[in-house]
């Protein structure tokens, strides 16, 4: 049976050992929606219609009986979209919590990246979407 081609990625997981900071910069710095909370293993933030989940790495890789074992350890990556003139409004937000931009990058096709920081030392971009032919 074939099965129908994927459409979109619903969630994807950073990992923080400090569930605190990383609540505080989604949710004040970045602005994300907090959905949930498992105090010590995870917190759940909201991105328009996604999901981006912050695991303790010691804690979602001991085993349990219903979720896999799963981590990470050392800086991931992961990047959100905005338009130009959004890019530019998340530059100043980003300004004003006191978090500096890591890289600025204006791509061969035009497109833009800012690059910066979270509390687990994940590198954070904020892209057009132009960068992939996504708008």
């Amino acid at each position: 049976m074939n099965a129908p081609p994927l459409r979109r990625i619903l969630e994807t997981a950073l990992y923080i050992e400090d569930l605190d900071a990383a609540e505080t910069f989604y949710r004040d710095a970045l602005g994300l929606e907090v959905i949930m909370r498992t105090d010590g293993r995870d917190v759940f933030f909201r991105c328009g219609d996604s999901m981006l989940l912050i695991f303790n790495p010691h804690v979602s890789a001991v085993p349990e009986h219903r979720v896999p074992t799963h981590g990470a350890h050392g800086p991931g990556h992961m990047a959100f979209g905005a338009d130009a003139a959004g890019l530019e409004a998340w530059r100043a937000r980003l300004q004003e919590h006191g978090i500096p931009i890591e890289r600025d990058i204006e791509w061969p096709n035009g497109a833009r990246s800012i690059y910066f920081r979270d509390p687990g030392d994940n590198s954070i971009e904020i892209a057009t979407p132009s960068l992939w032919n996504l708008a």
